[in-house]
């Protein structure tokens, strides 16, 4: 334990001084940022050769930090939640408090909420949401295991956390996109 909390300690002070980490989520291996400073989110677009228009997931730990970014959530996002046994990313409409640059065209937001230990207390100890996109350069396969991640990545972020380097990944998450008029469409099992 006394490991998680240095380790979130150390993510923490690097993603408020603006820097991007590479960390375990409940999923993948992520590269994360403050999802409110579109400097920070700059950076990790530039590091994984990823085109602006390619919108990435925000990690979230509970329903406060959720109606901070969106002011009409749909009841069957809560539904979908409470049901979902494995990681569940919901895609919304009319973000707000979050950088510019993390919002899709047309102007929806990925999200997800943790329970993992690292991600959730790093949440709490931040306030704000966090990016989490895939460790790889846009267009290569998403690694499994931390061993995996291409050296450039390893070394183009600020900080790695020092967590569940033996860990095999699971499958990323399934992916939901829910309109404010009620349209619901799974985009990723």
């Amino acid at each position: 334990m006394e490991n998680l909390n240095e380790e979130i300690h150390k993510a923490f002070e690097i993603i408020k001084e603006g820097g991007i980490i590479l960390y375990p989520t409940d999923t993948v291996w992520g590269i994360g940022c403050d999802a409110t400073n579109p400097e920070a989110v700059a950076k990790i677009y530039k590091l994984k050769q990823r085109a602006e228009t390619q919108s990435m997931i925000v990690l979230m730990n509970g329903e406060k930090m959720m109606y901070n970014v969106f002011k009409n959530i749909p009841e069957v996002a809560w539904q979908i939640l409470d049901l979902s046994e494995k990681p569940t990313t919901l895609i919304l409409d009319e973000p707000r408090n979050v950088a510019k640059n993390i919002i899709a065209a047309d102007n929806s937001l990925a999200i997800r909420l943790v329970k993992e230990p690292f991600c959730f207390k790093l949440l709490e100890r931040m306030k704000k949401p966090l990016v989490s996109t895939s460790a790889n350069i846009s267009g290569q396969p998403t690694p499994l295991a931390f061993k995996d991640i291409n050296p450039e990545i390893v070394k183009g972020v600020d900080y790695v956390v020092n967590l569940y380097h033996d860990k095999i990944a699971g499958k990323p998450s399934t992916i939901i996109k829910l309109t404010n008029d009620s349209q619901v469409k799974v985009i990723r099992k």
